[in-house]
């Protein structure tokens, strides 16, 4: 399994609205694609207008490739990409270790 993070940056005093926007586009659209298998969003504390999206995929080709290609992709910016201040930040990774307390 891959894990993508998108480190995204928001314009300021659009979190109520973002928050929205990503609840929506990540159920409607997101949950649509080829190999993911789940999502989180986290909210920083310390910097209101910074967010972390992790989606969850079967293999690294089903996001580069199958939904960064695909029509799903241009939907999901329509829905949350006017909050953006900069493009986000993407990089995937490969679980290496983790704690027996986590499932």
């Amino acid at each position: 399994m891959i894990l993508e993070i998108a480190d995204i940056r928001i314009k300021p005093g659009q979190q109520a609205a973002f928050e929205e926007a990503i609840r929506r586009g990540a159920a409607a659209v997101v949950t649509q694609a080829q190999g993911m298998r789940g999502y989180k969003v986290n909210k920083c504390i310390e910097s209101p207008e910074r967010y972390v999206l992790e989606i969850f995929w079967d293999k690294l080709e089903d996001h580069t490739v199958a939904f960064r290609d695909g029509p799903l992709f241009a939907q999901w910016r329509a829905i949350v990409g006017p909050f953006f201040a900069a493009p986000p930040l993407v990089e995937h990774f490969e679980l290496l270790v983790k704690s027996p307390e986590l499932a």
